[in-house]
């Protein structure tokens, strides 16, 4: 019997079409190495490996603030705004940890001189006013590893989160400058931005106490 007749025939038709269905599927699925799919599988790895614990020991920043209740929200620019904790590397939402109280959010990058120079005056006057005012450094870059050996370098213990998109400066409408201080009221709404260089600590508790009405 010819090849022809063969193919003639309905059901060796069909037989030989599903025969060609099966390993067009299984090619289709098999993995390539350098396919889309493995690139993207790389690149969630790559994002969510992180920082190491050891690093973030090292560091010794104090832990972020917690919200009040389970329930807080916080209100203002910066509400609904997720931002990870340099402490543990987890999430918070900002405007809900610092609800409640007024805070000072320094804006800084670990290649940024000038919030080399700023962050231990930040840090004094945070030991100065204890309870009364939430300090605490924004870092505005994705690299937090350098972040992080940044601090350790400056001894900085401050409580700080991790803002790679520098989230919090676009909330706020602050230029792309750095250093940056935001002095936000215990309701979440912005009391000021500072678009400076802190001189000293007399500086800084000035400028809160004028801004802010907290003086310590």
């Amino acid at each position: 019997m010819s090849e022809g007749s063969l193919l003639r025939r309905p059901g060796l038709r069909w037989a030989l079409a599903a025969v060609i269905l099966v390993v067009a599927a299984t090619v289709a699925l098999w993995p390539r190495e350098g396919s889309e799919t493995s690139g993207i599988v790389s690149q969630t790895s790559r994002q969510t490996s992180g920082v190491s614990a050891e690093e973030r020991a090292a560091a010794g920043s104090q832990p972020c603030p917690s919200p009040a209740s389970a329930s807080a929200t916080g209100s203002g620019p910066l509400a609904g705004l997720s931002v990870s904790c340099l402490a543990d590397g987890k999430p918070i939402d900002l405007a809900a940890a610092l609800a409640g109280k007024p805070a000072l959010l320094n804006l800084w990058a670990y290649w940024c001189g000038p919030c080399a120079t700023e962050l231990p005056h930040l840090q004094e006057f945070a030991q100065r006013a204890g309870s009364a005012l939430t300090v605490m450094t924004v870092h505005s870059d994705p690299d937090e590893a350098k972040a992080l050996s940044r601090l350790t370098g400056l001894g900085i213990t401050l409580p700080g989160v991790e803002d790679p998109q520098a989230a919090v400066r676009s909330a706020v409408g602050a230029p792309a400058v750095l250093p940056v201080s935001v002095l936000v009221r215990a309701d979440g709404t912005i009391a000021s931005v500072e678009v400076r260089t802190f001189a000293d600590v007399a500086d800084i508790a000035d400028t809160v106490s004028a801004k802010l009405g907290v003086t310590v």
